[in-house]
């Protein structure tokens, strides 16, 4: 995992206008349709996990298709867990999550690509199930990042999106045109 530049951005203001990179524009979002468009993404992944070249990185510094995919699993995870406590707690503190540490501790390049896209289509229906099942009120419970960023379950869903969709488009732009 050396080479990869830790990502210490904070990303949300992804909420309140479009990104220029992904094109993603929250204003185009509703939170009750992220549940179907993170099942679509994970079945994307299932083919882009299974393509020949998934372990290789097209440039230094930029991770590979399985690397990706292994932290968008990761990500569904961390977000399940995020709405979870949201339901559950008044204003709860979300733990840290240090996505770079993950990559490296995990070995995300030595995962089996296989195993790595089962994972993620399951993690993906998880978190889009819970995010199916919230109604009324409860798409306004708050909680907070451990730097007092504040999100509602609505906008944690928004902001859970545009993280996936982002990443499908760094994979997108970093693959070779004869793929």
């Amino acid at each position: 995992m050396s080479g990869i530049e830790p990502d210490t951005k904070d990303w949300t203001w992804v909420l309140t206008r479009a990104c220029p990179d992904c094109g993603f524009d929250p204003a185009r979002v509703h939170p009750t349709g992220v549940a179907g468009r993170i099942r679509r993404d994970a079945a994307a992944w299932v083919t882009r996990l299974a393509q020949p070249g998934v372990r290789t990185r097209p440039a230094p510094g930029v991770w590979s298709n399985l690397e990706y995919g292994c932290h968008i699993r990761d990500v569904h995870r961390i977000f399940d867990h995020r709405v979870q406590l949201m339901l559950t707690e008044t204003d709860p503190r979300f733990p840290n999550w240090d996505q770079d540490a993950t990559a490296i501790e995990d070995d995300y390049a030595s995962q089996e690509p296989a195993v790595v896209a089962g994972e993620l289509c399951a993690a993906a229906d998880l978190v889009a199930g819970r995010y199916d099942a919230v109604t009324g009120d409860a798409w306004d419970r708050r909680g907070l990042r451990s730097n007092g960023s504040e999100f509602t379950v609505a906008t944690i869903a928004v902001y859970h999106l545009h993280d996936i969709v982002h990443h499908a488009w760094d994979v997108a732009r970093e693959e070779p045109p004869n793929r």
